[in-house]
């Protein structure tokens, strides 16, 4: 079952002495996360009075921090959104629905193991694949993915030499 809520960011810092936080997106990129006028702190919303980029950062006033002593006690705080807010474009996941995924060659349906991690390196993302004592390394590109089926619990892939650690 897919999760409602699903972590975006974590408060690092405080920005000034209003209040302003200072968050590290958990997404795609801080613009991403600006878009959003409501936000989850321990399932409670809080809304999103501003939010602008600011670097890899996201600077951002939540109502009712007003001051930097506030501000302060949310150091350390993760900050979630509501799936339901977001239109993902076709063929892109949120990377917490990969999670866990049986991973099948596509050549011959065999089972190569479950991602068990998502890598994020800024060309593209990369799936870890472990299974049977085996670990593989899988560029989230066309080229190697065949398909993705969340909702059926699978990927299908194109191996290569190599892949296999």
């Amino acid at each position: 079952m897919k999760n409602q809520f699903l972590e975006a960011g974590q408060i690092v810092n405080t920005h000034g002495i209003r209040g302003e936080l200072k968050i590290m997106p958990w997404a795609d990129s801080p613009e991403f996360l600006c878009g959003f006028d409501t936000l989850y702190m321990e399932g409670r919303p809080v809304k999103v009075l501003s939010a602008r980029p600011h670097k890899t950062m996201v600077l951002a006033t939540l109502e009712g921090v007003d001051t930097v002593e506030k501000a302060m006690k949310l150091k350390g705080k993760i900050l979630s959104i509501d799936r339901t807010d977001v239109e993902l474009p076709d063929g892109r996941h949120f990377l917490a629905d990969l999670m866990g995924l049986r991973v099948l060659n596509a050549a011959d349906g065999a089972e190569l193991g479950i991602i068990a991690d998502i890598l994020t390196p800024p060309a593209h993302e990369v799936y870890v694949v472990r299974g049977s004592g085996k670990e593989y390394m899988i560029p989230a590109v066309d080229a190697f993915l065949a398909e993705t089926n969340v909702e059926g619990g699978y990927i299908k892939v194109n191996l290569i030499e190599g892949m296999e650690s």
